[in-house]
């Protein structure tokens, strides 16, 4: 299996974040957690939604480990902004045979980091 979740993030990390739906399956689920709210949405038509209205700044999800299992596949990492950490990831997906994603979690904090950006 193809890693769909390293392509989705290195996707939205361009200037043309909607490259990203292409990874999805059209009645794609979503819930993205983030610091005093959360995204949840039912379709690729509201994720495409929420990537609309996320601010553009230039922005790296370094990721700094990986699994997949099946049809799952895991990330952890850290979010950088112009050149500086500013909080940390862990996501997953799960992925359909032809590598598209149809469910996608994602957790991010500025207050925890479970494992220490490498220096």
């Amino acid at each position: 299996m193809a890693d769909v979740l390293r392509d989705y993030m290195a996707r939205m990390d361009t200037d043309t974040p909607e490259r990203a739906l292409d990874l999805l399956v059209p009645d794609f689920r979503f819930r993205i957690a983030l610091p005093g709210r959360e995204e949840t949405g039912r379709s690729k038509g509201e994720f495409a939604a929420y990537i609309g209205g996320r601010n553009a700044v230039e922005r790296e999800h370094k990721i700094l480990r990986y699994a997949s299992d099946g049809d799952l596949e895991t990330a952890y990492g850290v979010v950088i902004e112009r050149g500086k950490p500013v909080g940390s990831f862990i996501s997953a997906a799960v992925v359909t045979p032809d590598g598209r994603m149809a469910r996608y979690q994602s957790y991010f904090t500025t207050t925890f980091d479970l494992i220490d950006l490498p220096e």
